[in-house]
């Protein structure tokens, strides 16, 4: 699974956890659920960057460089 749909699953996961805290009044799960969506974010730029440095390099490989 790449970076960047690891991240969003993360995201969302992460989400679920914060809305059960809020619900029940859990304000460490609250905190933990943020603190994973900000986690969650981060790998899905590095997903992004990857995606990017990749799509930079066939090109300049097919070019002969």
């Amino acid at each position: 699974m790449a970076a960047k749909d690891k991240g969003s699953m993360d995201k969302l996961k992460s989400k679920a956890k914060e809305m059960s805290g809020k619900v029940t009044g859990n304000r460490e799960q609250q905190v933990e659920g943020k603190m994973q969506q900000a986690r969650g974010e981060a790998k899905k730029m590095k997903g992004k960057v990857q995606e990017r440095a990749q799509a930079t390099r066939r090109p300049a490989q097919r070019d002969g460089v």
